[in-house]
């Protein structure tokens, strides 16, 4: 293939032709707009909902604090159906909350701990347990996960969209070639022999 000649190959659609029909402009269109919507609106889905999310991770890294509290029951090491033994398993705790209240309730801590052992737990403004905030390295990978799930995501549905659109209009041009057709096969429809 000669350069350029790729270029004038991917722009019939758009040149002048005597053979290009009303739906190949439509499917140029529909192409291009499948195309742009993707490059500005994939990029745009993906900052927004990566924003969001480093704005909803800041925000509990914001309202969690870790607190101290009293291990109330023995976390002995488990041994699992397999053999191995587990690192974690949930246990009463007794802490004190932000209004002063002394609370109880359960979370995972490491095992191997007696009663009375001070644990760090997260408690939320009302104090109530909680799950530890993400880092701010850990929130920046999710957020930019989240960023580029909601990208792909759209692209999925527009190029979806587009793949239907064409589908529609191959549809239309094979029809109006089966009726072409039987307006011109009967003229053709001779026997040879």
């Amino acid at each position: 293939m000669a350069p350029g000649e790729h270029t004038r190959k991917w722009l019939w659609r758009w040149k002048k032709n005597p053979l290009r029909r009303r739906d190949d402009i439509v499917e140029a269109w529909i192409v291009l707009a499948v195309w742009g919507i993707v490059a500005v609106g994939g990029t745009v889905a993906g900052l927004v909902t990566a924003l969001a999310g480093d704005e909803v991770f800041a925000q509990q890294r914001a309202e969690r604090q870790p607190v101290e509290a009293v291990l109330l029951s023995d976390a002995p090491r488990t041994v699992t159906a397999i053999g191995t033994t587990t690192d974690h398993r949930t246990a009463s705790v007794r802490w004190t909350a932000p209004n002063g209240s002394t609370r109880t309730g359960r979370t995972q801590v490491s095992t191997g701990l007696k009663a009375g052992a001070g644990v760090s737990v997260w408690q939320d403004r009302q104090g109530r347990l909680t799950l530890a905030p993400p880092s701010s390295s850990a929130a920046a990978v999710e957020s930019g996960f989240l960023g580029i799930t909601a990208a792909v995501g759209l692209a999925g549905i527009v190029f979806g969209g587009g793949a239907v659109a064409r589908h529609q209009l191959d549809r239309r041009r094979i029809d109006g070639w089966g009726d072409e057709w039987d307006l011109v096969g009967p003229r053709w429809d001779h026997k040879t022999g």
